[in-house]
Parts: structure tokens; sequence; C-alpha cells
């Protein structure tokens, strides 16, 4: 069955309550639990935390600072948002991850009133679905970063886009709608926010042969429109943070939009603290993310119109849909493959897959028995189960090659470091043995078993001709998944996050006393949240806190070898919180006789100059 030719059905499917009813308690079972555990994890998820605590302590919603210094790198809508939970319901933990589970739940309804519009209720509830119980999604809304709220504002964008782009004269809620939704994405993560829009837009208006239709969009009022939300904050930003003398001799707009955006991109970025994913692991992590539902993405992909005698002579409404999609996942990714990436910078091209492959399962359940599309399924289903049977083995094999630890076993224990790889997202994950996976039983063994009923259930209901059963079996079997994941992390989290030792030091904190993170801020970040004390930094001043350092209102606290030293033979009491590995380069100018371990857990250490 063709995308081009084919007609929105008229047949029934469950009710509008019965489906938002479901795509509720699906993310309600998958990211509620999630809020509250494990301890914000050190680097970007309490720096960005921290950002939003110290606007509250600030009463400062335009300039961010982290640790008391100025933090000019990120856009701030994010913030605003962990700030505003933190105002109405107190600082904490769940109170971080709110905001970014509810994004998830209006990326969800996004793609569900995008596809209920263009394509078809049912496809609609399979998108959202598809986006929420998304791994890729989930894994990243684990910490602090604003990538869903990104998908979810281009989904809607696209969406006024759309309906735009089929009326004969532009509506000024929708042009408006538009310009609203990019110029919320450019308060969530500045240039981006435009660049996908704009050139998502512009390769749809050149392929369908319409760039008139632009100029039909009320272009000048949206722009004032994106103009009146985008630019006062940069501009009061910009005010704030003017060039400084004594360092950077260029502004905030330089530093913001040149030196975190452009040269970025360009892998030229000052200071230069990351890292890439290969780009064949990041085009093989675009499907990774969407287990299990990628089996169903291959056959999905001939919705789209392939035929440029279609785009230009025109197509129907689905299938100008479908194309729009196929653009938004191909611009996206095609992107970042000429520049420098991170795993996750593939989630805005989840939502475009979701509503292709949520499309393409509607018309797999309205066809007839004998039709292309309920082949398809049943054969995507088959490697779907081949899949699950492997994973279900792997699982047990784990199982029988590890056994298990004592409670209260520290996880660093049996991991080994490999800090060449801390600067990817998942560079972590590389420390695991498979002695470490003992710590892992239960969510392996859940994982396995739930791998091999849902994908057999699935294969089983569509073989008799009932793929709607087969889709809420795969959705059941990743609540479960994602559930054991999220035990898994919060197993694994002492390796990531220093709360426990944060909370020690808060015990025994007293004023006068000094706490320094040997290297950058960022690898003892959650120590300045869960203390609320202002950390020293050790040869570290080339992190996320270099350019804001410059400022006359920067603290005093990045120390030298030489200055540490002093700071340790002075009459305040010092905790040294350091990578177990780098301990010795901190210490070498230190009498060995006054070191005293304080605390140890997951490879890090925290040393002291006195005596408990």
């Amino acid at each position: 069955m063709n995308s081009i030719s084919r007609a929105v059905p008229s047949s029934t499917f469950l009710s509008k309550a019965s489906t938002l009813g479901i795509i509720i308690v699906a993310w309600a079972l998958i990211y509620l639990p999630a809020l509250g555990q494990p301890g914000l994890l050190d680097d970007a998820d309490s720096i960005h935390a921290e950002a939003a605590r110290e606007m509250l302590l600030n009463h400062n919603w335009v300039t961010l600072y982290v640790n008391g210094i100025r933090y000019l790198e990120k856009a701030p809508l994010m913030y605003w948002s962990v700030a505003a939970s933190y105002k109405l319901f107190g600082v904490g933990e769940w109170q971080t991850r709110l905001p970014l589970a509810l994004s998830v739940l209006g990326l969800g309804l996004c793609a569900y009133i995008f596809g209920r519009r263009f394509l078809n209720p049912e496809a609609g509830f399979y998108a959202a679905l598809i986006l929420i119980t998304a791994p890729g999604i989930f894994v990243y809304t684990r910490f602090l970063i604003p990538d869903a709220i990104v998908a979810m504002w281009l989904t809607l964008g696209l969406y006024f886009f759309l309906i735009a782009y089929e009326q004969e004269n532009p509506s000024r809620w929708a042009c408006w709608g538009l310009a609203i939704t990019v110029a919320l994405n450019v308060l969530t993560k500045s240039l981006i926010g435009l660049a996908f829009p704009g050139m998502i837009i512009f390769v749809f208006l050149l392929l369908t042969g319409n760039f008139k239709k632009l100029f039909r969009m009320r272009p000048w009022s949206s722009a004032l429109v994106f103009l009146i939300v985008a630019a006062p904050w940069h501009i009061l930003a910009a005010i704030r943070s003017p060039a400084q003398p004594s360092g950077p001799e260029k502004g905030f707009l330089w530093f913001y939009f040149v030196n975190e955006q452009v040269l970025r991109y360009l892998n030229k970025r000052i200071p230069r603290d990351y890292d890439k994913v290969p780009l064949l692991i990041f085009w093989a992590l675009l499907l990774a993310w969407l287990i299990p539902w990628f089996v169903f993405l291959f056959p999905a992909l001939k919705e789209i119109p392939r035929r440029v005698r279609d785009w230009r002579e025109g197509l129907e409404a689905r299938a100008r849909a479908n194309l729009l999609f196929g653009v938004w996942a191909g611009v996206i990714m095609l992107f970042f493959s000429f520049s420098t990436r991170q795993e996750y910078y593939s989630l805005p091209v989840l939502p475009a897959l979701a509503l292709l492959t949520g499309g393409w399962m509607q018309g797999e359940r309205e066809s007839a028995a004998a039709s292309s599309e309920r082949r398809s399924g049943k054969a995507s289903s088959l490697a779907l189960l081949i899949i699950g049977l492997i994973g279900f083995a792997a699982a047990m094999s784990i199982l029988a090659m590890t056994h298990s630890f004592p409670p209260g076993t520290d996880i660093g224990s049996v991991l080994v470091a490999h800090p060449g790889q801390y600067a990817l997202s998942l560079g972590h994950m590389e420390d695991l043995t498979i002695e470490a996976f003992g710590l892992f039983r239960t969510p392996l063994w859940l994982v396995g078993f739930a791998l091999l009923i849902g994908t057999a259930l699935n294969w089983i209901f569509r073989r008799r001709g009932a793929p709607f059963k087969g889709n809420l079996a795969l959705t059941s079997m990743m609540v479960v998944v994602l559930f054991c994941v999220h035990q898994g992390f919060t197993i694994f989290s002492p390796e990531l996050t220093s709360k426990t030792i944060a909370l020690k030091i808060q015990k025994e904190y007293r004023p006068g006393d000094t706490i320094v993170v040997n290297g950058k801020y960022e690898t003892g970040s959650t120590l300045n949240y869960y203390t609320g004390v202002e950390l020293h930094v050790l040869n570290g001043r080339d992190g996320n806190l270099w350019y804001g350092s410059y400022f006359p209102d920067a603290p005093r606290i990045f120390e030298d070898n030489e200055s540490f030293a002093r700071l340790w033979r002075g009459d305040g009491r010092v905790f040294l919180f350091t990578e177990d590995y780098l301990k010795d380069k901190a210490l070498q100018d230190i009498d060995p006789k006054t070191i005293y371990v304080f605390a140890r857990q997951g490879g890090k250490v925290v040393l002291t100059n006195r005596p408990l």
C-alpha cells in the first residue's frame, strides 16, 4: 500500500480518551518511579542543577552562575524550568528531573496530535507510544540535558509549519505558532533551535518546488513574534556580561554564539573538553535509541515518496507529511555527520521516525490479511523475536558467568577505569567487566525474560492477525525493560555521582574548612550541589568555568600545586576530592604524614589534612 495513494481510513479505533489514557499511564509507569533515584551525577547533571539552584539564590534569571562563577555557555529555558520546579516544590532530585519527565510527556503528546491530524488517530497513538518507550529518550533524561525539550519544540514547530503549508492562505496562529516554538527552541539550545527547523523547511520547500508558499506565511510578523520571544534574554545577557580586558577580549555574544555553537561544530571550541562519536556508531545508535520499534522502521521508510515528479506535481496530505518526516530525519543526521557529535545528538530525529513508523503500523492493522504490510509485520516480528532470544541467551550467559556480591560492595572495586573515554556521555560504560555484572543480576534476569516474553507475544499476535495486541505487548515489555535500565543505572551510579561522599563531607564541614576538587570542577560538581559550599579547583581552570572565571565578580577558587600546598599546611581543614588514579599528582608537594583518608567510593577518594 503506497503512502502516495492511501487515503486516511474511516475505520474506528480506540476512543481519544482511551488512547490518551494509555499514553499517560505508560509515561507514568516509566518516568515517575525514576524521578527520585539515584543522586544527581557529576558533570552536566549536577552542574545544570546547580545553575538552577543559584538562579534562585541570586534572584538572577538572566546570568547563569555555577559555583559562584558565570556560566555563560548555555541557553536558559531548561534552567528556568528547573528553578521554577525548585520554587514550587523545593530543591531536590525529583524536582530536578520533573521538567524533563514532563517534556517527554509533552513530546509524546505533540507526536500524537501531529499524527492524528496528518496521518490517522491510530498513527498518532503509536508514534506517542514509541517515543514514551524509546530507550534513547529515557537514557538521556537520566541527567539534565535539554535534548528532549529540543525534540518537543521541533515537533510542535513543524506541526505548525505543515498546517500553514496545507492552508491556501496560512493562518496567523499557525505561522506565529511556528515562530514561537522556534524562539523557545533557541532559548532551549541556542542556534540549533533555529537551524534545525530552518534547514528542514528549506529542504522540504526545495524538494516540493514551492518556495512561494514561504512568502505567504506572514514572514514579517512571524519574524517580529520570534524576536519578541527570543531576543530580550540575549540582549540582557550580552549587556550584563561584556568583554573582559583581563581575560577573553570578546564578550558574551562571541562566546555564546561563535565559540559554543560555530567553533564547537567545527571542532575548534575553546577549551576543547569533549570528544566525538565515530560516524558509523552515531548512525547505528539511532536504531538502538528506538529499540524495539526500529524493526518496523525499515518497512515504514517505504512510506516516504521517492519520485521527484511526485514531489513537484503534488502529493496528498499524508504523503506530504511522510516526505517532511524523511527530510526531518535526513537533515539532522547529515548535519551532525560533518560535525563534532555526542551519542544523544540524534534524539531530535526520533519523533520523525516515530511518526513514520506509527503511520506504517496503522496501515498494517487496517490492511488485508495477505497484504505486503501484514507480511512485513510478520517478518519484522520474527526478526525481533530472534533479537529477543539472543538478548535472553546473553542475559542468562552473563548470569551463569557471574556471582552475587555482598551488600554494600563498592562498584568501583570491580570496574576497570578507561579515563580516555570519559569525554563521551556513555564513556563510563566501558569500565564494566563481566565480574561487575554480578552486581546487576536482578535487572539482568528481568530484562532477559521481558525480552523473551515480549518479543514472543508480539510475534504470536502478529501471526494471528492482531498487530495492535502485538504493539501493546511490546509497550509492556519496554515498561519492564526501562524499569530495569533504571535499576541498573542506580546500581552503577556510585561511579557517576559523589552524593554519598558529599553528604559525608557536609556532616563534618565547619566554617573555615575548604573543599578542593582535583582537576576540573565538573569532576566533583555534586559536592557543590549537595553541600551548598563553594568549591576550590586544583589545576582545572580549563573546564566549564574557564570563561566566567575572568569576570571581576568571580571568586578566587583556582589553585595550583604551590597554592594548594600552602592551603594544606594552613590552619583550616582541607577536603581534597580526587579520582583515585590522579591523587599522586595532586599530592606531589604534600608531606605523606599529613594525608588522611576521609572517604572512598566508586573510584573516588577524599583526603584531608586532619585526622578524623
